[in-house]
This record gives structure tokens, C-alpha cells and sequence, in this order.
């Protein structure tokens, strides 16, 4: 998803845009969440990106999005640009030492 949202509307409240911005990038990410993981993939992995203008777009963590959002609402944004893109992630498995685990004994 790359795409430039607008958030003035002549008949919606600022609010509601806002909401229904949050709504389409949650669909966007349920569907591409369902889509069938290539081999070799443990899950569905976003780069995101984020800002006034495509230009002005630095990344961000997945789970900052709505934060962000709400934040253009704050500042007094008309528009803002947001891209997220899905790839392929593996699970990395870090072994424990005996030395950290605290057990009693």
C-alpha cells in the first residue's frame, strides 16, 4: 500500500476520516496477513513508512502507525503519505544459557 490519504472532506467530520483511514490500513493488513506464506516463511513481515509528503516519508514501526495517524490530527494535517509493504520474515531463535534462568535449587 502506498498512498496519499486526505483527511478534509466536505461532508465527513475530521474524526470520522480519521477513523475510516485507521479502518483501511487494519483491512490492508488482515488481507495480506491471510495471504499464503512462501516457503521458508514463518510469518508476514511490514516495512512501513510514514509522513506529510512521499518525499517527507520515514520509516516506522508497525505498531506506531496509529499513533501517527492521530498525530497529523494533533498537528492539523490535510494530508498525510503512508506505504506498507509485506515480506517474508523468519523467526530467529536466540538458545538460553543455564546462567540466566534463576533457579532455585
Amino acid at each position: 500500500m502506498k498512498k496519499v490519504f486526505e483527511l478534509t472532506h466536505p461532508k465527513v467530520k475530521l474524526e470520522r476520516r480519521v477513523d475510516a483511514v485507521k479502518h483501511e490500513v487494519k483491512k490492508y493488513l488482515k488481507r495480506e496477513r491471510n495471504k499464503k506464506l512462501p516457503s521458508g516463511a514463518d510469518f508476514w513481515d511490514f516495512d512501513c513508512q510514514f509522513g506529510n509528503t512521499k518525499e517527507e516519508a520515514v520509516p516506522v514501526k508497525l505498531s506506531e502507525i496509529n499513533k501517527c495517524i492521530d498525530k497529523t490530527q494533533i498537528d492539523g494535517l490535510t494530508s498525510f503519505y503512508i506505504e506498507i509493504i509485506a515480506k517474508e520474515g523468519v523467526r530467529t531463535f536466540t538458545p538460553r544459557d543455564e546462567e540466566d534462568l534463576d533457579l532455585e535449587e
